[in-house]
């Protein structure tokens, strides 16, 4: 997975570069006017950790609106099915959740170019529940071999929160149609947790660890601009 991750972050590095090389000869003063409206897209790390992982399905819709020059407000929208096996216990998460906040775009674009290099923070929400399906009775012989109890207990209406800093790249590949790469920090605000043990995985956060309330995660959206408007830019 990471492995695509990187592969595609160098394409779209590459496709920055000469864009920019192309436009470099006829930057000057010119007037030129730039596109303001909604970008919808898909993130595709979802649907293609779907088909490589038995353990998860999911999928996540993306959009922005550019509200004043290199600043967008942004959001994301998902639904994650999240099967943990460990050593000792199995559980199933199943939920959604919603990232609000906005970005913000370092890069000088030449003339008409809408490419981004970019910082964002977001909020994350999730509602979800969560299926204990088996556990281990610790012992301190296996002389009888391992204690395994199938509980299927199922815990509904749980909730989590979580603040979120990300970096990426945004290339234009044709008119209108963007490729873009992003990674992401997490970290954990709140949550409510099943009876006698912890969410191992939250929706749009991930996978949870008792050692630290931080996360991270990473992906690489298709995402189309409907443009509603033009305005100036020297």
């Amino acid at each position: 997975m990471y492995r695509y991750f990187s592969s595609l972050l160098f394409i779209l590095l590459f496709g920055l570069s000469v864009s920019a090389q192309q436009q470099e000869a006829t930057q000057d003063t010119v007037q030129y006017n730039e596109k303001y409206g909604v970008r919808v897209g898909i993130d595709l790390s979802k649907p293609l950790r779907t088909l490589l992982d038995d353990n998860f399905s999911g999928i996540q819709l993306v959009g922005d609106y550019r509200v004043y020059k290199n600043f967008y407000a942004a959001a994301e929208l998902g639904t994650e099915k999240i099967t943990f096996e460990g050593d000792n216990i199995e559980t199933f998460t199943n939920g959604s959740y919603i990232k609000l906040g906005g970005d913000y775009n370092a890069y000088e674009n030449w003339l008409d170019m809408q490419n981004a290099i970019f910082v964002g923070v977001r909020f994350g929400f999730a509602s979800f529940s969560q299926t204990l399906d088996q556990y281990r009775i610790y012992t301190s012989s296996n002389y009888f071999g391992p204690d395994i109890r199938e509980d299927n207990t199922e815990t509904t209406g749980l909730t989590a929160s979580w603040g979120e800093v990300m970096i990426g790249i945004k290339v234009e590949i044709i008119k209108n149609l963007f490729l873009s790469a992003n990674v992401q920090l997490k970290r954990r605000i709140g949550q409510n947790t099943p009876t006698n043990f912890d969410n191992l995985a939250i929706p749009g956060f991930g996978r949870t660890y008792d050692s630290s309330e931080f996360g991270a995660g990473f992906g690489y959206n298709i995402s189309y601009l409907i443009p509603f408007y033009k305005k100036s830019r020297n």
